[in-house]
């Protein structure tokens, strides 16, 4: 497991039926491209965040592959149609096989 990594997520805590919020995402890890060498010039390993995966009440919302140019600390916003009260999961998959996870509910009213 990379360390450091934390990931944060907003969430409006209400919507409207049917409304479109947006949503923000981002994870802190430092991504390694496994193109870089170290002092001694070996390689250093690729270590990225690989899938970004939002599901909202077990639907899936956006599936992401990341390649290895991606940004250190990747940042996602979107939007997602909220048609009833529920939770959004958002899972982020890392080339060590951690899985990071945030869990964020919404109300409809």
């Amino acid at each position: 497991m990379a360390s450091g990594v934390k990931p944060r997520v907003k969430v409006p805590k209400t919507a409207a039926a049917g409304e479109a919020v947006v949503i923000k995402t981002l994870i802190s890890h430092e991504m390694e491209s496994g193109q870089r060498k170290d002092k001694e010039g070996k390689v250093i390993p690729r270590s990225i965040i690989n899938r970004f995966t939002c599901d909202f009440n077990g639907q899936n919302v956006i599936d992401v592959t990341l390649e290895p140019a991606i940004s250190t600390n990747p940042y996602f916003q979107f939007e997602a149609t909220v048609p009833e009260t529920g939770e959004f999961v958002f899972t982020w998959h890392d080339d060590d096989g951690s899985v990071y996870e945030d869990k964020q509910s919404i109300t409809v009213g």
